[in-house]
């Protein structure tokens, strides 16, 4: 049914562990994982392969399908595509386009119907899915689907003030809530403005620590062990502010240590031993 992306804990594993294959041999071209990567890129991401997931998308009774996080992570393998100067992944980008075409479809009629966004620190979570989708829809050009999507950003997160982070994180969480709304808006405003919004949407000191890595009490809990992720995807997001922000603007150095301190965390929960995790 899925013939490309199987095989995971769920087919939104799958996709961005594609992702992770074509990042990773893109970026390295050189290493020695560069090859085998491309070997398995070759194998699933085949024109009958893709056109068979893109019919499996648009049948009866999915319309809900990974949406949105499954979505954007398909995106993303996309963008990572579109930006690999390589000749075996540019068949690769014109093989993905119709699942591509689909699914962005299916995003553009859900967004004006989504009343209010959803503030998981999972899957459901619409902020980090539509951050994803809106450097999607700038890597490849697409203005509408860009204008929709800084439409509904601003709408749904514009007026946002005091995110409660200290509620954070829950204790199956992947994602942070408010992380990944403040990493939305700064791909959505310009430096000065999100400056201001940012101000007041987190209380952020202008020196010391703040925002401690989550702890991992138990690895091989295949939800607890989500708190590694909230490590890495709080790293991601942290990094992402932080480059948003004015040169002048003191929160940088704190906002970066974080996200060092994050990523460490994080990096150090990736092991063979607990898959449900490291994937």
């Amino acid at each position: 049914l899925t013939p490309t992306f199987y095989g995971c804990l769920d087919w939104h594993s799958s996709v961005h562990g594609h992702w992770l294959l074509a990042r990773l041999a893109r970026q390295y071209p050189e290493s020695q994982y560069a090859q085998p990567a491309r070997e398995a890129l070759a194998e699933s991401l085949t024109r009958d392969n893709l056109l068979a997931e893109t019919a499996y998308v648009l049948a009866k009774g999915r319309r809900s399908f990974e949406r949105p996080y499954g979505i954007a992570w398909l995106l993303q393998l996309a963008a990572e595509l579109e930006e690999w100067d390589d000749p075996q992944a540019a068949e690769w980008r014109e093989f993905i386009r119709p699942l591509e075409a689909a699914l962005v479809a299916r995003l553009t009629d859900w967004l004006p119907n989504l009343t209010y966004p959803v503030r998981s620190g999972t899957h459901s979570q619409t902020a980090f899915a539509l951050g994803l989708g809106l450097d999607w829809a700038r890597i490849t050009g697409d203005g509408a689907f860009e204008t929709l999507i800084v439409e509904r950003a601003t709408t749904l997160y514009g007026n946002d003030r005091a995110c409660p982070i200290h509620y954070e994180p829950s204790g199956a969480d992947f994602l942070s809530p408010c992380l990944g709304e403040a990493d939305l808006m700064r791909r959505v405003m310009i430096p000065d403005l999100f400056s201001e919004w940012l101000s007041s949407f987190l209380e952020i000191p202008d020196e010391g620590e703040w925002l401690s890595p989550a702890l991992v009490s138990d690895r091989s809990d295949p939800h607890i062990v989500h708190l590694d992720g909230v490590n890495l995807s709080r790293a991601w997001m942290l990094e992402g502010i932080a480059t948003a922000l004015p040169s002048s603007d003191s929160r940088q150095r704190v906002i970066s240590a974080s996200a060092s301190a994050h990523r460490e965390a994080g990096l150090g929960g990736v092991s063979p031993e607990h898959y449900a995790g490291s994937h």
